[in-house]
């Protein structure tokens, strides 16, 4: 009987870069985490800070090792059984001029927003930054984190979706599978998915995550907040090096890219225009100004579904000029919302 050969391991390519970035950033982390712990005041030995971290006294004294390699002048308390860090020791920082200051504070504000706030955000970062750096610095931090404020953004709550984004995130990172619950909108019930993620990303008012179903190759968009329960795998995701997002949305009004491009030509009255060309709505945005005051805004998008349901918040101040299948869906839609309140009493 011939002997059974032992298969050989498939060499997938990335992996091991990925691998090796991953255990990097858990290794720096813990080592932040151990002079973080060291330099507080409580009391950490060896015995402690293992229990702490959920590792060995061996991976303990590797990472004290690698602080001291690093110039950090903490030193083991006979009197107290701990170690301790110099009174006068500051870890070293980066030397940041004012301008640079107010951006990591603005961060700060922006990732403390409610639907932006996924992970720990830019906040452990600015109170290290604060605490370390010159009084004129430490003010100006301390005045624009008083200051600016995001407020009101309209985006989809993701309270309750800490875990499954960070999920992603790790996944991402990883470049592992993940596989869970998903309830579509346009699904009877919830079903069972495993997707390659490609990217995670904020678009208009939602986080998505882009990636394959496992056993297809045709990348597809998927909203964060409807999965009911989520999971990263051991599998390896294929994800192409060349994938490009830009190039995946297309022309999409939002996120949801149609089959067929359209030429879409809007033209809002002196009454909306100072208002709609406020924002610039899409990247193929076209602006004509008129003498009266109203204003055309000209599109190309793949797909309509979307930019009708912008279009018809502007009701009353914008008339179709093209195409004439847009023109026809809203008028349908417009039909249909007379027929339902019609037989509403109006007050009197």
């Amino acid at each position: 009987m011939a002997k059974k050969k032992t298969p050989v391991p498939r060499n997938i390519p990335g992996r091991r870069d990925a691998d090796r970035r991953v255990k990097q950033s858990e290794r720096i982390a813990r080592v932040l985490r151990i002079l973080n712990l060291i330099q507080s005041r409580g009391r950490w030995n060896v015995s402690a800070i293992a229990q702490e971290l959920g590792c060995s006294a061996r991976t303990v004294h590797r990472d004290l090792n690698v602080l001291e390699f690093c110039g950090v002048p903490f030193y083991f308390s006979e009197e107290e059984q701990c170690y301790r860090v110099r009174s006068d020791f500051r870890f070293p920082t980066l030397m940041l001029n004012d301008e640079e200051a107010l951006g990591q504070a603005i961060a700060t504000a922006l990732s403390n927003a409610p639907g932006l706030n996924i992970g720990l955000g830019a906040s452990p970062t600015t109170t290290r930054l604060a605490s370390t750096s010159r009084d004129e610095t430490k003010q100006i931090i301390a005045d624009a984190m008083r200051l600016v404020d995001v407020f009101d953004l309209k985006l989809a709550d993701h309270s309750q979706h800490g875990e499954i984004l960070k999920t992603i995130q790790l996944a991402l990172l990883g470049t592992n599978q993940i596989t869970g619950v998903y309830e579509s909108p346009y699904e009877d019930s919830p079903i069972k998915l495993t997707i390659h993620p490609y990217r995670l990303c904020l678009v208009k008012q939602a986080w998505y995550v882009i990636g394959h179903i496992d056993g297809e190759t045709r990348p597809k968009t998927f909203r964060a907040a409807r999965f009911k329960s989520l999971r990263q795998t051991e599998a390896i995701a294929n994800c192409p090096e060349d994938f490009d997002l830009r190039e995946y949305f297309g022309n999409a009004w939002s996120v949801y890219r149609g089959e067929r491009c359209y030429n879409v030509e809007l033209r809002f009255d002196a009454a909306a225009a100072r208002t709609v060309v406020e924002t610039h709505w899409h990247h193929s945005q076209q602006t004509v100004k008129h003498r009266d005051g109203g204003v055309t805004l000209k599109f190309t998008v793949d797909g309509l579904d979307e930019i009708e349901h912008w279009i018809l918040g502007w009701t009353g101040n914008v008339e179709i000029i093209e195409p004439n299948e847009l023109r026809a869906s809203i008028l349908e839609r417009l039909r249909k919302a007379i027929r339902i309140n019609s037989d509403k009493s109006l007050p009197p």
